[in-house]
């Protein structure tokens, strides 16, 4: 019988660790602080989508303290330039810290703020989007990464299955989820009822859903 668990064994026991030093001290961090960061399983899948695309400006929706800003920089070309966003102060500055770290000043470009006002005052395109911010928060940042996502380009969404919330009547969860449910559902349908994109979701880590908008 196939178990999620045993699965999840199989997958991880082919994992080669392509992480530089400074990328594992900041999971050491993250995991000391419990700090959430992407799953193993959604950092190989995101590494393979940044090889594919090859992109050359990248916009991430939470920062958190930069292990994704740091992982994408190190699974990309010189002339890809990241662009990332975060709101809480004590993750802003040790995610500056991180960045650092790494020596990615030069290619990783951190906002502090709300995302829901820097998004709304960026202008141009990205060609790889990355969205892992508040989950409440996506439906209502979606209409802007929209505006920003180019023609062609791929929008990763990541903790889509909120660890199987999601399956689950708004009665079975507790009431302090039920907003996040809600608005998260309400996102899935979004992503795979607009016409101006095609959406896939996946299992993968605590769920993906991964978008590509059509060429105009």
């Amino acid at each position: 019988m196939i178990t999620e668990e045993r699965v999840l064994d199989f997958i991880r026991s082919f994992g080669v660790d392509r992480g530089s030093e400074a990328l594992h001290m900041i999971e050491k961090e993250a995991v000391r602080d419990d700090v959430p960061i992407i799953r193993k399983e959604t950092g190989e899948l995101l590494r393979i989508l940044l090889q594919i695309k090859k992109p050359e400006r990248i916009l991430e929706v939470g920062a958190a303290i930069g292990f994704s800003s740091v992982f994408m920089g190190e699974n990309t070309g010189k002339n890809t330039h990241i662009t990332t966003i975060e709101n809480y102060p004590p993750r802003i500055e040790r995610a500056k810290a991180n960045i650092a770290l790494a020596g990615m000043e030069d290619k990783i470009t951190l906002i502090a703020g709300d995302a829901a006002e820097v998004l709304k005052e960026l202008s141009g395109s990205w060609d790889f989007i990355f969205m892992d911010a508040a989950k409440g928060q996506y439906i209502h940042f979606m209409p802007e990464v929209m505006r920003l996502l180019a023609p062609g380009g791929i929008l990763v969404s990541d903790n889509v299955l909120q660890d199987g919330d999601i399956f689950e009547s708004r009665y079975g969860i507790k009431r302090r989820n039920h907003t996040i449910h809600n608005r998260m559902r309400e996102y899935l349908y979004a992503l795979t009822h607009d016409e101006a994109i095609d959406t896939v979701i996946l299992e993968t880590g605590d769920g993906m859903a991964i978008s590509v908008k059509k060429e105009d």
